[in-house]
């Protein structure tokens, strides 16, 4: 167990690196005719801002007086700029610094001329960062809609749907206070598919969810919502611009990093490390013990056969909150799998979310995940937990600190959404 572990660590290092902006950002970067308005949100968003910095300014000479912007990242997320104003705002449930970070972004966009490059640099967690309510909507109610969501189990897609709807950024919004001026959108992705409307909750693209499926969402998981929020929801005047505004006519939107290229950086270690890489694909979805289950089986299966194999997957899990514990759904697909991999050696799995955090308060020291092996749950009992009862409470966090087995990389500057891997070796 003690080589797996390392190993299962070094994968996770490995498929973040295949996404940091430094790797892939600076041959997309465009050149600019005038003014460089650099809007950036999201957990990547000082890293990207950065690099998009140090090119313009080092590498093409852009005068400093052409180069101006905002970036606002989660904070502990924030990186050294030079000329644009870095921000570090709350995630997963907004705060005043992203309230100020949005209403500065776009009073940015609605500056810009014709001959303007608006550079927004995109990243997940930028729904959260970004935070301009709609008109009605008091930024208290905002954050109660967040927490109501974030609780009911709804999924990223449908979270950012009923978001889109209560905004003044998202949904394309920010791409008709920048226009006319050209506006480039580079993004990385961490939703399952890489849909641009969903990443950031789209504020560039547009959109194709409308307010009566907000309307459903909502009563899908029967959220108790604000009233101002109902109102809102109902109010025609929210509903967000579609395909073929004439708001998109200059934009550009570019798909630059995905789940798929931190898996594919992953498998090529696997197959190094001379394992058979059994890939579940970037876009695995569901309530994260119930996928822990099946890809636990799949586990025992390979071992059944005697295979040295890694099985490996993306995606953003989901976790229904029933208890009182903390805990993401990283870490509760690894505390899903004690149970389900007990007694087996030389069996090994990691789950973490690729920006270094996992659920918790919103501080960047939270964990990112859990290790796991085929040990864990005789060492739980040795101490006296008993997994059963901390999945119950959702208390992944907690049982895993007591094991000592949390993933805590800290801040990643990307995000790419959930990497996770199970190594079964032979006895």
């Amino acid at each position: 167990m003690t080589e797996l572990r390392p190993f299962l660590e070094s994968l996770f290092r490995t498929a973040v690196a295949a996404a940091h902006p430094g790797t892939f950002l600076p041959p997309l970067l465009p050149v600019p005719k005038g003014r460089v308005i650099l809007l950036a949100a999201g957990k990547a968003a000082g890293s990207m801002a950065e690099t998009a910095e140090n090119h313009y300014l080092d590498t093409l000479g852009l005068p400093a007086k052409r180069l101006t912007g905002v970036a606002v990242a989660r904070h502990g997320y924030g990186r050294p700029t030079r000329l644009v104003t870095m921000i570090e705002a709350g995630h997963p449930v907004p705060d005043e610094a992203g309230l100020k970070g949005a209403a500065r972004a776009l009073e940015l966009a609605s500056g810009a001329g014709a001959g303007d490059l608006v550079l927004v640099l995109m990243s997940g967690g930028a729904s959260a960062n970004w935070i301009a309510p709609a008109d009605g909507v008091s930024f208290a109610d905002k954050q109660a809609v967040t927490r109501a969501l974030l609780r009911s189990g709804a999924h990223i897609g449908e979270i950012n749907t009923v978001r889109k709807h209560l905004s003044r950024i998202k949904g394309g919004r920010l791409a008709k206070r920048a226009a006319p001026a050209e506006v480039i959108t580079i993004a990385i992705s961490d939703v399952p598919g890489d849909d641009p409307s969903a990443i950031g909750s789209g504020p560039t693209v547009p959109d194709p969810t409308t307010l009566d499926d907000a309307l459903a969402i909502v009563a899908k998981y029967d959220l108790d919502l604000p009233a101002s929020i109902m109102h809102a929801l109902n109010d025609a005047a929210n509903e967000s611009p579609k395909p073929g505004d004439p708001a998109f006519a200059n934009a550009r939107f570019v798909l630059a990093a995905r789940p798929r290229d931190a898996l594919e950086a992953a498998e090529k270690a696997v197959i190094a490390a001379g394992y058979e890489c059994i890939s579940l694909g970037p876009d695995v979805e569901g309530e994260a013990r119930e996928v822990a289950a099946t890809h636990a089986a799949v586990a025992r299966e390979l071992r059944a056969q005697r295979k040295r194999a890694v099985i490996i997957s993306g995606g953003e899990l989901t976790v229904t909150m029933r208890g009182q514990g903390r805990g993401g759904p990283n870490q509760e697909y690894a505390l899903g799998l004690v149970d389900q991999l007990a007694g087996l050696d030389n069996v090994a799995a990691i789950a973490g979310d690729t920006d270094g955090t996992d659920g918790g308060g919103g501080a960047a020291t939270d964990p990112a995940g859990a290790l796991v092996d085929g040990h864990s749950a005789a060492r739980a009992k040795a101490l006296g937990l008993d997994p059963a009862a901390f999945l119950a409470d959702n208390n992944s966090t907690e049982f895993f600190a007591r094991l000592g087995d949390l993933l805590e990389p800290g801040p990643t500057f990307t995000n790419v959404n959930d990497f996770r891997a199970i190594v079964v070796d032979t006895p």
